[in-house]
């Protein structure tokens, strides 16, 4: 059954299917969607908008749905969409999107930690972690299982690969290599996220290959269009070479050499 405390103000208009619990003084506004499991906090507000998933935990004050801070936003409809067993910690704030994207979207099974604030259009993948005071500008995207350490702003338009990972207290304004770890001062790329592509189930042929790609790309003497070229001709184009070659040939804001 629907558990709603007694002092939550939900709208008519919102829509919770079964066993969704609400906590204390939360507020869910009008055209609000509630999955399955879903548990709502005490204090939170769930702005028109905001569409979660099943099995989702939004905890104590976190914001969801607002309006974006975009001078540009001109009260269109848009939306907030968080996929299926994600978490979204204390005081984390998520802005729904503006009409260049429509909709800021947070995949499954994401692990937003305290005080993150996700801007309007972002994309994240599935099974990304976010962890303390991550500030993400509006238009990043994040792809799958990626991680971004503690305290880290990101630049708009930003993009971080697949399985990368990105030490905390750093500033990223360029686009973060998939498969790649980047820290440091100057920030640059320290090497594959090894540990990470260990933990899920890497070839060790992939693992290698990756190796070589970075020894290339960020370890040589190489431009980024010389070192593409390189690894064309001298690597194996497995399907994890072929994304990072897709991803840098797509890049607007360059890589973090």
């Amino acid at each position: 059954m629907t558990r709603i405390h007694p002092t939550a103000i939900v709208d008519p208009k919102a829509e919770l299917e079964e066993d969704v619990w609400v906590g204390p003084y939360a507020i869910i506004n009008p055209e609000v969607k509630i999955g399955r499991k879903t548990k709502i906090g005490s204090s939170v507000l769930l702005d028109s908008g905001t569409i979660i998933g099943e099995n989702c935990e939004v905890y104590h004050k976190a914001v969801l749905g607002t309006p974006p801070q975009d001078l540009k936003f001109g009260g269109e409809k848009t939306y907030l969409k968080i996929g299926d067993n994600t978490v979204i910690r204390e005081y984390a704030s998520l802005n729904r999107g503006t009409k260049w994207r429509g909709e800021t979207k947070v995949g499954k099974n994401c692990f937003i930690m305290m005080y993150a604030h996700i801007a309007h259009d972002c994309l994240l993948g599935d099974n990304v972690i976010l962890a303390n005071s991550v500030n993400l500008a509006g238009h990043i995207e994040i792809g799958d299982y990626a991680i971004v350490g503690g305290i880290v702003p990101v630049h708009q338009f930003v993009r971080i690969g697949a399985h990368s990972i990105v030490g905390g207290g750093f500033r990223i304004q360029k686009d973060v290599c998939p498969y790649m770890m980047v820290a440091g001062y100057p920030l640059r790329t320290v090497g594959i996220n090894l540990v990470g592509l260990k933990r899920k189930g890497f070839s060790e042929k992939s693992i290698k290959l990756l190796k070589e790609v970075y020894k290339i790309l960020f370890r040589s003497d190489l431009n980024t269009s010389q070192a593409l070229e390189k690894i064309k001709k001298e690597l194996e184009i497995i399907p994890e070479v072929k994304t990072i070659l897709d991803f840098i040939s797509s890049s607007q804001r360059g890589i973090i050499k």
